[in-house]
């Protein structure tokens, strides 16, 4: 009983320390994976949109709220506040995180690709 629970214990810790790990990213692998999303998406100071609204300053921006850029009703409504935990399931299901936005994508299935997008994006200040 007492090694099923120190075991446990032992495993526990190592999922954890992978959570954090897999939840801080790597900025520069973001980066290439971000290439993906710059089909749609610009992420410069210019604030300048693509078809998707410019990413720029976008972790601490509340959802739908970018000055000229037509967003869904559901994304303006969302009252999302864009950081790891709500990127994170937005990243993974746009469509299931955000019923209604008009962002045509299936998601980013890899959790540690999401985490390295979501370093990148705390580096676009």
């Amino acid at each position: 009983m007492i090694r099923t629970l120190i075991s446990f214990v032992f495993a526990s810790l190592a999922l954890t320390g992978a959570t954090t790990a897999q939840a801080a990213g790597d900025p520069a692998k973001g980066k290439a994976t971000f290439a993906q999303c710059a089909a749609c998406h610009k992420a410069d100071a210019t604030g300048k949109s693509g078809i998707g609204p410019n990413l720029w300053k976008v972790i601490g921006r509340k959802a739908g709220t970018l000055p000229g850029y037509a967003y869904s009703p559901a994304m303006k409504a969302a009252g999302k506040v864009w950081d790891d935990k709500t990127l994170d399931p937005y990243l993974t299901a746009p469509a299931a995180a955000v019923p209604g936005n008009k962002m045509p994508y299936a998601g980013l299935k890899n959790p540690a690709d999401r985490a390295n997008v979501i370093a990148y994006l705390r580096t676009l200040k």
